[in-house]
């Protein structure tokens, strides 16, 4: 794969293998296809931003269970687990929503929730918290917690 590639896992949902797909900003309208049962792929979907703002309707509204990074920018960690959470957004796409909240710039919802230090992965099921993960986690841990609201 060339250099300006980025290549994503991404779970086919008929076979269930797991698939590495390159996505290449130089070709974008090839729909990727699983390697064992050829069923296309979802689209690779980055985790939705969320504001104070639109918390409610995006979160809180979802039908699906949410997991929220809350981070910043200037943050090591929050940058250490954010390949994971990218990952975990296309992996997850349709079966969880995966949202994040910049703490710096959104004060009230990170208040409101009581963090004090990020990252802080908060999982959420019909608007309210079920569970919460503080600092860098495994991505099987992740999934581990995430699993039973699937």
């Amino acid at each position: 794969m060339s250099a300006t590639s980025i290549t994503q896992l991404i779970r086919c949902p008929s076979c269930g293998v797991t698939n590495r797909v390159g996505l290449n900003p130089q070709s974008p309208n090839l729909e990727p296809v699983c390697g064992r049962c050829k069923t296309p792929l979802p689209a690779f979907s980055p985790p939705v931003t969320v504001t104070d703002t639109s918390f409610a309707s995006v979160v809180e509204g979802s039908p699906l269970p949410v997991l929220l990074d809350l981070w910043a920018p200037w943050c090591g960690p929050c940058r250490m687990i954010a390949p994971v959470i990218d990952q975990l957004a296309a992996e997850l796409s349709g079966r969880a929503l995966v949202a994040k909240l910049n703490v710096d710039e959104n004060p009230i919802t990170s208040s409101r929730f009581g963090v004090q230090s990020i990252p802080t992965l908060i999982i959420m099921k019909n608007g309210r918290e079920v569970g919460r993960l503080l600092g860098v986690q495994p991505k099987a841990e992740i999934l581990r917690r995430l699993q039973p609201l699937m």
